[in-house]
């Protein structure tokens, strides 16, 4: 970098939600840093740009798309570290194409590193890679620990909760358990039987849109919503988090046994043997 051009550096700075609690993550901190490394190199400031609140993990941030789209007023971005800017290194790469391609210059102030050589390029890639490392790894931590909760959900008395489970059509969440809407359900069961019948989910949207008996959101059946409905083995007893059922109390559409026909009959419609992905049930005896 050529010491002796008075370089205009956009400032940008960022916290996350969970960060903003943290020491040395505060937005008039890392902009007190910035300002004073800017004083030491001899740099105008053009502007300062502030995230506060967002990820980044995620390029939809209001303040890093403007300081983007006004790169013209700039030479230099200028961070407190590389993840004030990215935790993505394909997000890293791409924003540093873009902004070379434009003759723009970034600097991490605390890492000491900027892109005007090749050996700076290389360790802010170097860098990045194992910031994304370290992000990937809280990812899978947490997911092992979901899995965990999931896979002992049922037998735990004390954690009969949902995890989050958005309820479907048939289901609200009450105090922390499922539990049924009844007209609602009686719709799914409908469904169910009628489908078990013989007759298309063409057929069953066409009977309930006639009637007037629309969706939750009061929208009409269609062959994907419909489709939903079938598939769903919440209406069987079960909860369903990624490959694990968990086990619920409430009120059921259907027996484990009808579901499971269900699955199979719809599964023996599709042309492709490889795509018939059949999700059964346990059956336990009687339902309520």
């Amino acid at each position: 970098m050529d010491e002796d051009k008075n370089y205009r550096a956009a400032i940008y700075v960022r916290v996350s939600t969970d960060e903003q609690a943290q020491d040395g993550y505060s937005l008039n901190a890392q902009k007190e840093m910035l300002t004073n490394y800017c004083i030491s190199q001899g740099w105008n400031i053009a502007k300062f740009y502030e995230d506060d609140g967002y990820s980044g993990r995620t390029v939809k941030r209001p303040a890093y798309a403007k300081m983007i789209e006004e790169s013209d007023l700039w030479d230099v971005m200028l961070v407190v570290k590389m993840d004030r800017i990215h935790r993505n290194s394909r997000n890293f790469m791409e924003m540093m194409e873009d902004i070379s391609s434009k003759g723009k210059m970034f600097v991490s102030s605390t890492e000491a590193l900027d892109t005007t050589n090749a050996l700076g390029r290389f360790v802010v890639d170097m860098i990045q890679r194992i910031a994304q490392l370290e992000s990937e790894q809280i990812g899978e931590r947490t997911y092992f620990g979901m899995r965990e909760k999931a896979e002992n959900l049922e037998n735990d008395a004390s954690e009969r909760k949902t995890m989050g489970f958005n309820p479907p059509f048939g289901y609200r969440i009450n105090n922390g358990a499922l539990e049924a809407v009844r007209d609602e359900l009686d719709v799914a069961e409908n469904i169910f039987f009628q489908y078990y019948d013989g007759r298309t989910i063409d057929e069953i949207c066409s009977n309930l849109n006639e009637e007037e008996t629309l969706t939750r959101k009061g929208n009409i059946w269609n062959k994907f919503n419909l489709s939903n409905i079938l598939h769903n083995p919440v209406y069987a007893g079960y909860m369903r988090w990624e490959d694990v059922l968990i086990r619920h109390e409430a009120h059921t559409a259907v027996s484990p046994e009808l579901f499971n026909r269900v699955q199979e009959i719809m599964a023996s419609k599709v042309k492709d043997p490889s795509k018939r992905n059949v999700l059964l049930v346990p059956v336990i005896g009687e339902q309520n």
